[in-house]
């Protein structure tokens, strides 16, 4: 299946600025996570970014960079924008592929563009089980419930779904056999579906629980999710990360 990857990447960051020239292992975070785009088979892979220096590292590297205006508000407006400078066919599929993520699985992004095939389903993303109570009720992690179809229902920072019997007394422990999933934030999108997203109106579900994705289900569309088996390294977000990604270059 052919897919492109864009790979959005804003210079300034709060806590690491300058956070996508992070050099792990002689090479930029954004050149890593480009890498692993490649490495998943992507037709084509371009950095999207709103710095002369992001761009300039990216092509020195033999990356396909694009300057996107810095006044979008959030990363589906840049995503549009990149697409219609492509001008991507409105069947293709792009994944978008945070610039933060230098481990993040070539199979996974793979798998999540897969899931687009032969299903009308425009948009699809992915998560993995949750074991621990700790993380269930933590507002943090996303969680997500799906239909018999692996299609999402619905995403909460809240802890979904609610065992009633089990959580009479409080959530200290997990049923084995609840279906408790936190979503991972990798998108895949058909190109004419995100030329329509940013004209649909921002849902009141989305704007609580501050998940930009509840618009799309809120709008009657359907999110394919694939489950993985295990979670994706995290990205860089912190000093911290950035020693334990080092390591792992």
């Amino acid at each position: 299946m052919k897919f492109t990857v864009i790979i959005p990447a804003r210079y300034a960051s709060v806590r690491l600025p300058g956070k996508p020239l992070i050099d792990f292992g002689g090479k930029p975070m954004i050149v890593r996570v480009a890498e692993q785009a490649q490495a998943a088979g992507a037709e084509r892979v371009v950095i999207a970014t709103d710095d002369e220096r992001v761009r300039e590292a990216s092509i020195a590297h033999g990356h396909e960079a694009i300057m996107t205006s810095p006044d979008h508000l959030s990363g589906t407006d840049r995503l549009e924008e990149v697409v219609t400078k492509l001008g991507l066919a409105d069947e293709a599929v792009v994944v978008n592929v945070q610039g933060d993520e230098p481990l993040m699985l070539p199979s996974l992004i793979q798998t999540v563009a897969q899931a687009l095939e032969g299903n009308a389903a425009p948009m699809s993303t992915a998560c993995h089980r949750l074991h621990r109570a700790d993380e269930m009720i933590n507002p943090n992690i996303v969680k997500v419930v799906l239909d018999a179809s692996g299609n999402a229902l619905y995403f909460s920072r809240a802890p979904i779904p609610w065992a009633r019997d089990a959580f009479s007394n409080g959530i200290t422990k997990l049923p084995e056999a609840l279906p408790v999933y936190r979503h991972i934030g990798i998108y895949a999108y058909r190109v004419g579906f995100l030329k329509q997203y940013s004209r649909l109106a921002p849902a009141p579900i989305e704007q609580f629980e501050s998940l930009e994705q509840l618009r799309v289900l809120w709008h009657g569309e359907k999110i394919r999710v694939v489950v993985t088996p295990e979670a994706p390294p995290g990205g860089v977000d912190t000093p911290e990360d950035v020693d334990r990604v080092r390591r792992a270059f």
